[in-house]
């Protein structure tokens, strides 16, 4: 890779850094390509995206993209995007899936650094959508007892009208 190859690389990853809300590394070594290209796969369903990066160009982009400064080691693959619980939930999936070749490392959320705990943590944060379900299913739920009592006294009365 040429000088400006890496100038170029490192532009173009800190803009991608400085618009996202997450950043997760990873460990991936001995995994094999198709491992990869489903996690991929995983990621580009998510709008996520996945890339090995050598660790000092990585570390120049984040520090250009005022990210706090994170220890790089190692064999790394990025993974980042927009929304947060996205990225942590892509970055845990592909853990549990490959247990014993692939792991959380550390990451930046909103331009802090944070360990593994943290980023497993928001993994098993609900999302946008599970939120919505829930929300619309605690509006519905008085609306959907009076239906039930309407119901029952509807037929209670039928049933009296029947014996009279």
């Amino acid at each position: 890779m040429t000088r400006q190859e890496k100038h170029d690389l490192v532009n173009e990853l800190t803009g991608s850094f400085k618009d996202k809300g997450a950043v997760v590394v990873c460990d991936y070594k001995g995994m094999s390509v198709q491992n990869l290209e489903a996690i991929r796969a995983d990621a580009r369903s998510k709008d996520v995206f996945v890339k090995v990066i050598k660790n000092t160009l990585a570390a120049i982009a984040l520090k250009n993209a005022d990210c706090e400064e994170l220890e790089l080691k190692d064999t790394n693959i990025y993974i980042w995007g927009e929304d947060q619980l996205s990225v942590c939930k892509v970055a845990d999936k592909a853990a549990t899936d490959f247990k014993a070749k692939f792991s959380v490392k550390t990451g930046v959320i909103e331009t802090k650094a944070v360990n593994a705990e943290t980023i497993i943590a928001m993994a098993k944060l609900p999302g946008r959508e599970e939120l919505l379900g829930m929300l619309l299913n605690v509006w519905n739920g008085p609306a959907r007892s009076i239906a039930i009592g309407l119901q029952a006294l509807a037929e209670k009365r039928e049933s009296e009208a029947q014996e009279a």
